[in-house]
């Protein structure tokens, strides 16, 4: 398989996430293969789209081979591009999937609980709508209190990405989501910028 080819394909691309999709599961679809090395060779490729080929890889190793989890963690955060913190998102819910959403509740939470913004939206972003995944489809009130965590985070990005999960909540479960954040501080401005996001259509 010549890796060089088919990053060079990808870079002709500039929209989308279909194409970097097929490519990895073609990838990985190769007997023989080391995927874990190609993957992380991919993030230091240049073109963003290489790295989101890699990132997308990662996600989908990262249930029987943990290091691939620690990989997009520790080394996929960082990347500058919001591309490729887009494939991230997407990424994880695929480890979410692939162990089970009850199971991935630990990793949820220490993510959602880290430090660095980027890693606290992909979750958010990745698992929504949260509620018409496994075990957040018949526990919503543990969705709503995982990402209302963030409703006052320093970084709008987040908040914006904590407003939009809840109002996507709200269509289904109303009242639990009126109920939550009829208990939230809007005298806040950053809370009551969340507050307002949950009710917009």
């Amino acid at each position: 398989m010549d890796i060089k080819q088919i990053v060079t394909d990808l870079t002709r691309m500039e929209h989308g996430f279909k194409q970097i999709m097929l490519a990895g599961d073609e990838v990985l679809g190769t007997a023989g293969l080391d995927h874990y090395l190609i993957a992380t060779g991919l993030l230091t490729e240049e073109g963003y789209q290489a790295r989101m080929l890699g990132t997308y890889m990662l996600g989908l190793l990262a249930p029987t081979a943990r290091r691939a989890l620690t990989t997009l963690r520790e080394t996929v955060v960082l990347d500058v591009n919001w591309r490729v913190h887009e494939m991230l998102a997407k990424a994880f819910d695929y480890y979410c999937a692939g162990i089970g959403y009850q199971d991935a509740i630990i990793d949820i939470e220490s993510w959602l609980s880290d430090p660095d913004p980027k890693l606290n939206r992909a979750v958010i972003e990745g698992l929504r709508i949260w509620t018409g995944r496994p075990y957040f489809k018949d526990h919503p009130e543990v969705a709503v209190a995982m990402i209302s965590v963030h409703r006052a985070a320093g970084s709008e990005y987040l908040r914006k990405s904590v407003g939009n999960a809840l109002r996507d909540i709200r269509k289904k479960h109303p009242d639990l989501v009126e109920q939550e954040v009829a208990g939230w501080n809007i005298s806040d401005q950053k809370v009551a910028f969340t507050a307002s996001l949950t009710r917009k259509r």
